[in-house]
């Protein structure tokens, strides 16, 4: 509120860095709400510019107070992380869920390699059987579908989720994360349900990108937004809408594939934020080592 006393005398007031400057309005009405919160007095003027005035008596403190504000403030909002984005992620996506596809219909063959090869059998996600040492049954159930449908669910939803964890961390790293996160959803799965439980499909390593995605925004957005729950809000509410429908759905394998991709969303963050981004180099012995861990698990299954 202006004060016509002429008791008063009121000085302009600048934090020592703006000397010179004429300050937006919006700024003036910043350092006002400063100066209030710490109990003093000040006008808004217009006299050819925004103006701040404060009494005469209270000039030195207000010019300690809005400096103060200026050097604790001065590099907020912090600039986000950056990291380098890959081109080709889409490409070697689409490789990868075309040749998905391409093995489902393998699988719908007659092969023999010496005798007829019964791939869901071989390579299912028989419970008894992992906790007896066939570790790589983990790893194999996830490429197996049991129909057309089944099989283009996954892609489609998991290919979309895909695109985003390779758009953040790059395209190997993302799809390491997302295998191991499916391995050791379906190991934990395993530990829990009936030695014959049985289960295939690629939902538990979905599931599991959806939770690298939730923690992994947690840990590394935590210094830059307030709102910080939302993504693991958001992937919760994803885990109960599409993991807990459908007749033969296997809610443990879904659940527990969403808790191991949360967990390594977690230690990726926390690497991440020491470290910063995965680079080239990471990126792409992360692919070979999990295309390698692949193939040797099915080598694994089709020897045994």
């Amino acid at each position: 509120m202006h004060s016509d006393s002429e008791d008063i005398k009121w000085l302009e007031v600048l934090p020592g860095e703006m000397a010179g400057i004429n300050p937006s309005r919006a700024q003036i009405c910043l350092w006002s709400l400063v100066l209030e919160s710490q109990g003093l007095i000040s006008i808004i003027e217009y006299r050819n510019k925004w103006t701040l005035l404060v009494p005469e008596n209270n000039y030195e403190e207000a010019c300690h107070e809005l400096d103060l504000f200026m050097d604790e403030n001065r590099n907020w909002p912090p600039k986000l992380p950056v990291h380098q984005r890959f081109l080709p992620d889409i490409l070697i996506i689409l490789s990868v869920i075309i040749s998905i596809a391409l093995f489902y219909n393998i699988t719908r063959l007659e092969i023999s390699i010496g005798g007829y090869i019964d791939w869901e059998r071989i390579g299912n996600a028989d419970a008894g059987k992992i906790i007896s040492g066939e570790w790589w049954r983990v790893i194999t159930a996830l490429f197996l579908h049991a129909d057309v449908s089944h099989l283009a669910g996954n892609l489609c939803i998991g290919g979309f989720f895909i695109y985003f964890l390779c758009y953040e961390i790059g395209t190997g790293v993302a799809f390491g994360l997302t295998l191991f996160s499916g391995a050791l959803g379906n190991f934990l799965n395993a530990t829990v349900q009936p030695s014959t439980h049985q289960s295939i499909g690629a939902s538990t390593a979905i599931f599991g990108a959806i939770g690298i995605l939730a923690t992994l925004n947690f840990i590394v957005a935590s210094k830059y937004y307030k709102r910080r729950w939302f993504p693991v809000a958001a992937a919760l509410a994803l885990l109960a809408l599409l993991g807990t429908e459908g007749k033969n759905t296997d809610l443990g394998a879904h659940l527990f594939g969403f808790m191991s991709g949360a967990l390594l969303g977690l230690i990726a963050g926390y690497f991440i934020k020491r470290y910063g981004y995965p680079g080239r180099l990471v990126n792409t012995l992360s692919g070979i080592v999990s295309l390698f861990i692949v193939i040797a698990a099915w080598v694994l299954a089709i020897n045994t």
